[in-house]
């Protein structure tokens, strides 16, 4: 069985799991990859989702072998055994944990943001892994859990070797696991995106849950104009992959701009979110966020994947659109902006405006006439080559088109006011056809 990323594992697991529902169960993913996973089971099974940080106490001179486990609230599972057998003095015993317990208490403080930890005591507990590859972590976590006052505990995970299925079914009230292939090598190789999860994204998924379910029929933030600030970082599935980005809608924005980042660029970069912020400062919201996973982005072919790239974006918009009623425009960078011409070409896509910063609006080729919003093009007068690729793609839109040329601007806009003049027409562009019919 394949996955096509963590997402899709957390729903195929949650199937599995819906007979734990009316046990009103507590799911507890492992950092980091668990998170997502166990993410969708807790929506899926309407449960509360904590995560369960556990750190595996490891032999000084044999760290892959570990000697016992600690988790929160001073819980300590040692193995007498491999104590004995190991010959352990109690000071390496001690050097171990101490170092161990610093870390747990970062992790926790880090992940929570200042909640609490979920209550255990007398709950079904469902521990939830991205996959098992040993099995030692899974099988302390679930020790821990125990300690913690729970009075079932249930381990599921998407995928898992044989043998340490079978070892783990002898250790857990209830294991499930919905793929145990004989050729097993690694936990990612049953994934197609199996992308680091970086802690930010730990962080606002355990927030979103904590923040509760929406009401039954409604989407956050919807209705023509948020009426407080939102800031907050967000996963999107998109095309079968997570995307993480960055939400700002200020209260009462009309409309939402989806920057699409291009070659060599990220939802960090200091240009989009220059520009970004003088929106936000003019009252529009923004999303920046990436087309390309970390791994995807190593292959610089992917960069120029134009139709790829359109159709995440065309999915973000749905996410975004299922979240706010406000108008939508996209902002494009180089090989982002053929992008966001590309989606804006698709039949029924239903784009205010937009914008492209030293684009490759040659990249949607013939997809051009099909553009219905109102586009602005910004190149660099310096950036020769651009200049021409722009004016024929100027000649081919039939929609509502300018094209503005900066003087002595290059292909970055790195020379002093050039991105702040980018910056000043993106915001009249976007103010003048996007928000005036909101």
């Amino acid at each position: 069985m394949l996955f096509t990323d963590r997402a899709d594992a957390g729903h195929r697991l949650a199937e599995a799991l819906r007979h734990l529902e009316g046990e009103e169960p507590v799911v507890l993913g492992l950092p980091r990859g668990g998170v997502p996973v166990a993410f969708q089971v807790a929506r899926a099974l309407h449960a509360p989702l904590d995560v369960i940080v556990v750190r595996k106490l490891g032999v000084p001179y044999q760290r892959e072998l570990g000697f016992g486990a600690i988790g929160e609230g001073g819980v300590r599972v040692i193995s007498d055994d491999i104590v004995r057998r190991g010959r352990l003095e109690q000071a390496d015993l001690a050097s171990v944990e101490h170092a161990e317990a610093a870390e747990l208490a970062r992790q926790a403080e880090r992940f929570r943001a200042g909640r609490p930890r979920l209550s255990l005591e007398g709950r079904t507990a469902i521990v939830v892994d991205d996959g098992i590859a040993t099995g030692a972590t899974a099988a302390a976590a679930c020790q821990v859990v125990r300690a913690h006052g729970a009075a079932r505990v249930v381990l599921a995970v998407p995928v898992a070797p044989p043998d340490a299925a079978e070892r783990l079914r002898s250790t857990t009230d209830e294991f499930v696991c919905l793929s145990t292939p004989f050729a097993f090598s690694a936990v990612g190789e049953w994934y197609q995106d199996f992308s680091q999860t970086p802690d930010d994204e730990v962080v606002s998924l355990l927030a979103q849950a904590a923040a509760g379910p929406e009401p039954e029929g409604s989407a956050p933030n919807a209705g023509t104009a948020a009426d407080k600030d939102v800031e907050e970082e967000v996963a999107i599935d998109a095309a079968g992959v997570r995307l993480t980005g960055d939400l700002k809608v200020p209260a009462g924005a009309r409309a939402v701009v989806m920057f699409a980042h291009g070659s060599g660029s990220s939802r960090h970069s200091p240009r989009n979110r220059l520009v970004a912020t003088a929106l936000n400062e003019a009252g529009l919201g923004t999303l920046l966020f990436d087309l390309l996973t970390p791994a995807e982005e190593a292959h610089r072919a992917n960069v120029f994947d134009i139709a790829t790239l359109a159709e995440r974006l065309t999915d973000a918009t749905g996410w975004l659109r299922d979240r706010t009623a406000v108008p939508v425009g996209y902002f494009g960078a180089s090989t982002g902006a053929a992008a966001a011409l590309w989606a804006a070409a698709a039949p029924g896509a239903d784009v205010g405006a937009v914008v492209s910063r030293g684009g490759r609006p040659d990249l949607a080729g013939p997809l051009l006439p099909g553009v219905r919003a109102p586009t602005l093009l910004i190149v660099g007068g310096n950036d020769s080559l651009v200049i021409d690729l722009n004016r024929e793609a100027e000649a081919a839109l039939r929609c509502a088109t300018r094209l503005d040329i900066i003087p002595g601007a290059t292909h970055l806009f790195e020379e002093p006011g050039a991105l702040q003049q980018v910056a000043d027409l993106a915001r009249d562009w976007f103010i003048s056809h996007l928000v005036k019919e909101a």
